[in-house]
């Protein structure tokens, strides 16, 4: 066991000496300042690539309840009716500044400026936290339609709408932050019990209202998730209404393809999106426990939160492959599609159970 440890340890000091060596004055000056400039630049270039490859790595997922009453015990406070939601939204918006590299959207310097796939997964991130900052604001925190809105919320919401790719004058990451510390200061009001005017309604209706945002994103991926391959697809847009209307008329079959240079990015996005959406639906089955239990619709939610997981398994290889349907090679995109479609399919019938008496 110490010799296999030792054999890393080994060639990385073998390592450390050859370029100790290498970059030696006296080497230098055998070889030549242009010899110098060529190791110089291949050592930059090797180093930026490690540091791109490790900034590329998905952040691990969190355990919901765990994490809620973690940062409310740093504030001496219990959980209450909507802290693992909100917990949870400021966890996922924290994880995108915070993560190894912090935030890469926005950066227009090596070797952020080489980097697409972990952009991308941060946007799917943004959408899911933004649809639900929005919920939150409009929907669960109030009691009807006429009530005041919360004033913590009504900054934090268009804060995460913010542009996610402004570098200066302001900077995304600051912007952002400022939403942070207004949703911070509505889960520490909604956990006092002296604040009532911080209200959390896990009502069916706020939670319908919600999963019908959920439903509308998740086939929006399954549909750029399955057009990885060309396909011609039947024109459905007035579809079940025989008096509707569109402002321009298209044809009865459309082709669609995502652009081969989008596909990795899409594929992405899908992946930080359910990443987001799995711990936002974990959440929700503590908040709204009792209603989904009244409804018979625990298991359903369960059955989501599973087909979702299946999304983060880990790829086996090095770039996302786009083969056929039934070829040769294995297409990513139609796999992550598969399992997007089902998800979207649960959400369908969890929405039309909540709306059931």
């Amino acid at each position: 066991m110490k010799e296999t440890f030792n054999k890393p340890v080994q060639a990385t000091t073998t390592l450390i000496q050859r370029l100790v060596k290498l970059y030696h004055p006296e080497t230098l000056r055998e070889k030549g300042w242009l010899w110098a400039s060529g190791l110089g630049s291949v050592t930059l270039i090797v180093i930026l690539y490690l540091i791109g490859v490790y900034w590329s790595v998905e952040p691990n997922s969190f355990n919901v309840r765990d994490n809620t009453r973690a940062r409310l015990e740093t504030l001496n406070l219990e959980p209450v009716t909507g802290s693992y939601t909100t917990a949870t939204l400021l966890t996922a918006m924290e994880t995108l500044l915070n993560k190894p590299g912090g935030y890469l959207s926005n950066d227009i310097t090596p070797p952020s400026l080489f980097l697409d796939n972990i952009p991308s997964w941060e946007f799917g991130v943004l959408i899911q936290s933004r649809d639900l900052a929005r919920s939150l604001r409009n929907d669960m925190s109030r009691s009807q339609s006429q009530s005041l809105e919360n004033t913590d919320l009504a900054t934090a919401e268009p804060q995460f709408n913010y542009s996610n790719d402004s570098w200066i004058f302001p900077a995304t990451e600051g912007e952002y932050n400022k939403g942070i510390a207004a949703l911070e200061a509505y889960l520490i009001d909604l956990s006092q019990t002296g604040k009532q005017n911080t209200q959390f309604f896990a009502r069916a209706d706020n939670l319908r209202d919600w999963l019908a945002v959920v439903e509308k994103r998740l086939g929006s991926l399954s549909q750029r998730l399955s057009a990885s391959v060309g396909q011609e697809r039947i024109n459905t847009d007035l579809a079940g209404d025989p008096s509707a209307a569109q402002s321009t008329n298209t044809p009865d079959h459309v082709a669609v393809q995502t652009p081969w240079l989008e596909i990795d990015d899409v594929f992405y996005e899908a992946r930080g999106s359910t990443w987001a959406l799995i711990h936002f639906l974990k959440a929700v089955e503590v908040d709204f426990q009792d209603i989904l239990k009244k409804k018979n619709a625990l298991v359903s939610l369960r059955q989501i939160i599973r087909e979702l997981e299946a999304t983060q398994e880990s790829l086996s290889s090095p770039v996302v492959l786009n083969g056929g349907g039934f070829g040769v090679f294995a297409n990513y995109s139609l796999v992550m599609a598969s399992y997007i479609s089902r998800a979207n399919a649960a959400v369908i019938d969890l929405r039309s159970l909540l709306s059931q008496g």
